[in-house]
């Protein structure tokens, strides 16, 4: 309210749901993997996508349709390549649990396991533009990280993306 925006949610449970609602939300029940058909094209300045791409079935149609509806895409990830991730696989010989990643392997919601270099790949191969990038790091109280090799030491990214 303060700020002006119009926002809704898609939100695929019915518990997500009834809590959107008690906090005065705008939602649909729906499933995002079966496009966002309920939205006309251009309906929304920025469609948000926070840490839900790995969790997704169908990741293209999702970006595609986030971009169908939306001027720009705000998508966020865990990356996969983080380096304690690596390390607790090598070390543990088990699927890496973070605070942020708490499942094991039978019961997580992630399908799609993908670093910071191949969400960088699948942008140039599918056409969209990244207008920035912001890699996060716990390490560093959360704060944004600056230098390289970010596919190593961020533990998640976030992007702004628009269509070529």
């Amino acid at each position: 309210r303060e700020k002006e925006v119009r926002g809704s949610g898609i939100e695929i449970s019915d518990d997500g749901v009834r809590s959107c609602i008690e906090k005065g939300l705008a939602v649909l029940q729906g499933d995002i993997d079966e496009g966002l058909r309920d939205y006309p094209d251009h309906s929304f300045d920025y469609i948000i996508l926070n840490q839900t791409l790995q969790a997704v079935k169908k990741p293209d149609v999702v970006l595609g349709e986030m971009l169908r509806v939306g001027e720009k895409a705000v998508v966020g990830f865990p990356n996969f390549a983080y380096w304690k991730m690596r390390a607790y696989l090598l070390l543990r010989g088990r699927m890496p649990k973070t605070e942020f990643l708490p499942y094991d392997w039978f019961n997580t919601p992630n399908i799609h396991f993908c670093s910071i270099e191949d969400f960088d790949t699948y942008c140039d191969r599918f056409g969209l533009r990244v207008e920035r990038r912001i890699y996060l790091s716990n390490d560093r109280g959360g704060r944004v990280l600056r230098g390289v090799c970010p596919n190593l030491f961020a533990e998640s990214a976030v992007y702004l993306l628009a269509r070529k």
